[in-house]
């Protein structure tokens, strides 16, 4: 199954799971510190919340928007999105079995007209032994080594 995914930059973490699990009906799929996801099937959506001081995230919609994503099932569906986008002429940055937000994934990035970064991405182990925490922001590309949900 594929979803949309939106990381949400959020400066209380235990409010806003406490919120989103409201909303969406539905517990966190996975929570580490200053990081929590979930999972859900009705909306197809994963959402993560990726926690960042208040004075760097600001309020309301400012600040909110860490990055945006479609995942897909497997590696070969990363590859398919990648050619579609490398054939229509914009700019992909390949990440291939990369530890980011707590999972080993493979992905492919591109940005929107407007400069909003997304990934194309399969998760192929949810719970690796070691993997870098999500922070920061996305806004240039390519990324630098070793970047996760930055």
């Amino acid at each position: 199954m594929a979803r949309v995914q939106l990381a949400l930059n959020v400066s209380d973490l235990e409010s806003s799971v406490a919120f989103y699990s409201t909303l969406l009906g539905a517990p966190p799929h996975k929570r580490r510190p200053g990081y929590a996801n979930f999972a859900v099937d009705d909306p197809a959506l994963k959402l993560v919340l990726i926690e960042v001081p208040e004075d760097e995230r600001g309020t309301g919609t400012t600040g909110a928007l860490n990055h945006l994503g479609i995942e897909v099932d497997s590696t070969e569906a990363v590859e398919a999105a990648t050619g579609r986008l490398s054939d229509a002429g914009l700019a992909t940055f390949d990440e291939r079995d990369t530890t980011c937000c707590y999972a080993l994934q493979d992905k492919v990035w591109v940005h929107d007209p407007a400069g909003a970064p997304w990934e194309v991405y399969v998760v192929k182990d949810d719970n690796p032994a070691s993997s870098p925490v999500a922070v920061g922001d996305r806004s240039a590309l390519p990324l630098a080594e070793g970047a996760c949900c930055r």
